[in-house]
This record gives C-alpha cells, structure tokens and sequence, in this order.
C-alpha cells in the first residue's frame, strides 16, 4: 500500500509538470498551432494501450499455461485500463484531426484498425461478465491472446496501407527533426502516463484479486446451500 501512495504522490507532481511543460514550456508547432499540443496526450495514451493489451497478451498465456488465478487477475485489469487508454486515442484523435486537417473521421488505415482494436477489447471485457465460471477465464484469455494481433497491425498500418492523417513517422519524435524543448516535454508526458498505467494496474488488480475471492466464497456458499 505504501508504494501505491508514493507512486501516487510522484504521478500527482508528475502530471502538474507535465501540463506546464506542454502548455508554457513546449512551443507552438508553426503548421498545426496549438490543436498540435494534443499530440503529447494522444500519443502516450496509444503507448500505453498497446502496453496494457501486451501485459494482457502475455498474461493470457501464462493462465492458460499454468492456470494461475494471478495471471489472470493480471490480464483482466491491463485490458480493463488499455480499453480506456485506446478509448482516449479514438477521442483525441478526431478532435486532432478536426482542427488540423477539418475532418473528425476517416476511415483510413490507422483510424479503423484502431476502432478494430477497441471493439475487439470491449468484447474481452464483455466476454468476463457472460459468465459464471471459468469458462470466462479461458475464452477471455484465448481473446486476450487473438485481440493482440491486431497491435502490430495498428502500428504498421501507415507503412502498409499509406495514410493522409498518420503519415510516417510524424509520431516518432526520436526520428523527426524536434524543437529540443517538444522533445523534453513529451518524453516526460509518456513517462508519466507510463508511471500511471503502472499505478492504475497495481490497484485494479488488487480489487481483481479481492472481487476473485469474494466470488469464490459465494460459489463455496452455494454449494453448501445446495448440499
């Protein structure tokens, strides 16, 4: 518990310095102007997505490897946490675009297999509620494996397929020529929504492991009931 309030402590300072530093700090990029500031929110919140559905991914098959209620307690609260960050992708996202190139949506590559990626998740988490028992731990891992393919396909979508709204690289700040000043202030955006996912998954899997006791005693309760 104490790690969570220093983690939560660190992200709070975290978050106050990352504003300022995309707000006063980071100048105004010359073409887009200010709706280009969103970029330091929408794209950690893409990394993070992707990381959350790979801890989901690996911990799915570790389950179905070696059947630990941890794992999938693990998987569940990544994939709870990554469908949100995808859900803040697919709503910067169009405002980003309406500002800059005045349109909310177009069913280019990136934008669909984005959408893709989040239908494919909210069904993961409806898939944990359609049942009782463990059926909902074994198809919702075998989803949680299948859904992560859909990852690398958002990534290279751009590559692929081309796009006029994700054109390459643009979120590559290691690769484009950057004001040293945008560049400080989104590595210490995605460090910080990083810091955030982590903390995020820390108290989501605890609850997990709570509300997975607490089913188990009511399952243990029944049966006696039953008996």
């Amino acid at each position: 518990m104490q790690i969570e309030k220093l983690l939560g402590i660190v992200i709070t300072l975290l978050m106050v310095l990352s504003i300022l530093l995309v707000f006063s700090y980071a100048p105004e990029e010359k073409q887009m102007g200010i709706p280009q500031r969103i970029f330091y929110f929408h794209v950690p919140a893409a990394w993070n997505a992707f990381l959350a559905f790979a801890v989901t991914f690996a911990t799915s098959i570790a389950y179905l490897w070696k059947r630990s209620e941890k794992q999938d307690s693990l998987a569940v609260a990544s994939a709870e946490i990554g469908f949100v960050f995808c859900t803040i992708v697919l709503v910067s996202g169009p405002i980003w675009a309406k500002a800059t190139w005045n349109t909310w949506w177009n069913w280019e590559p990136r934008l669909t297999t984005t959408l893709i990626l989040w239908l494919l998740y909210a069904g993961y988490l409806v898939l944990r509620t359609a049942f009782t028992d463990d059926r909902k731990r074994n198809y919702a891992a075998v989803l949680g494996i299948l859904a992560f393919v859909n990852v690398p396909v958002v990534y290279f979508s751009v590559r692929w397929w081309g796009s006029i709204l994700h054109p390459v690289d643009v979120i590559k700040p290691t690769r484009v020529e950057m004001d040293p000043r945008m560049r400080i202030a989104f590595f210490v955006s995605l460090f910080t929504f990083t810091l955030f996912y982590i903390y995020l998954l820390l108290l989501r899997y605890r609850v997990e492991r709570v509300s997975q006791q607490v089913e188990k005693i009511q399952q243990q309760t029944l049966q006696q009931q039953q008996v």
